[in-house]
């Protein structure tokens, strides 16, 4: 069975066991697929994140580079400049949230985790960059460890698998054994499929079916299905009308084991989540 907490630096704990936690998006970016551009300037974004809060988000994720299918990666001094004001202006004024940083640099990490950030959420489940690991040992910061296929610049190009849940089960159990041989408090450590990072509709429906078979990690697990492009392909909504089809999704998701979701309609998605937890978890 998968853990039922993760474990902050400073001791405080997300008891996953009570209900399915909500991790609200923020893109500080000019191009990812779904709100780049609405927050680049630090007040909107903050007051942005301070509003998912309120409406029940358990933790917001702040990611400075876009990692939609095709984009192209940006140096890590622009990410900083978009990320870091950011950041700080959300810790200042959001003093007790929990703050997810979106990066695969350690360099932007440890910047983070020295601004007051309490979680990375690295989608290469740290293989890019090898500081990583370390880097979230010394904080004893918890972690989100994703499955991705190559690159976002390259993920889409014909994705192709012999075994799908065998190979993404064997990249996360690699990824949480390297983290934890770095130090890593495993306590802190969720995993995350990686929907739609290399992988057809086809697969992403199929990992959301087979979404129990990852309890085996013995981590909690996250999920990401809002907006994303297998839900306009199965419903024929444009990524504005994706709203009720990121709910449908994450329903699921949590039925089969999420135990955290990520999502950018924060308040919808805490509506629903007290209605499924209610019926399946009593």
């Amino acid at each position: 069975m998968p853990a039922e907490r993760i474990v902050f630096a400073d001791g405080g704990t997300w008891e996953l066991a009570v209900r399915t936690h909500v991790l609200g998006i923020l893109n500080v970016t000019p191009d990812s697929f779904s709100d780049g551009g609405c927050f680049l300037d630090e007040g909107r974004a903050s007051e942005h994140a301070a509003s998912m809060i309120a409406e029940g988000a358990d933790g917001v994720d702040i990611g400075g580079q876009s990692t939609r299918p095709g984009s192209e990666p940006v140096t890590a001094q622009e990410e900083r400049r978009r990320l870091v004001p950011v950041l700080a202006r959300v810790r200042r004024e959001n003093t007790r949230a929990r703050i997810s940083v979106d990066t695969t640099r350690a360099a932007i990490a440890r910047e983070a985790l020295d601004l007051g950030a309490d979680m990375i959420n690295d989608i290469s489940g740290m293989m890019v960059d090898p500081e990583m690991p370390a880097t979230v040992a010394r904080s004893g910061a918890a972690c989100v460890l994703m499955h991705i296929r190559e690159t976002p610049r390259t993920m889409q190009d014909n994705p192709v698998y012999e075994d799908l849940i065998g190979e993404i089960l064997r990249f996360l159990e690699r990824a949480v054994e390297r983290a934890v041989a770095a130090g890593v408090n495993p306590d802190g450590i969720a995993v995350d499929p990686g929907i739609g990072f290399g992988k057809t509709v086809e697969h992403n429906v199929e990992i959301l079916r087979r979404l129990p078979e990852f309890r085996r990690l013995g981590r909690p697990i996250l999920v990401g299905v809002s907006r994303k492009s297998f839900i306009g392909a199965l419903s024929g909504a444009p990524v504005e009308g994706r709203f009720a089809g990121s709910l449908g999704a994450g329903a699921v998701a949590s039925l089969h084991g999420a135990s955290i979701l990520r999502a950018h309609d924060v308040g919808g998605t805490v509506q629903m989540l007290r209605v499924v937890d209610a019926l399946a978890r009593g």
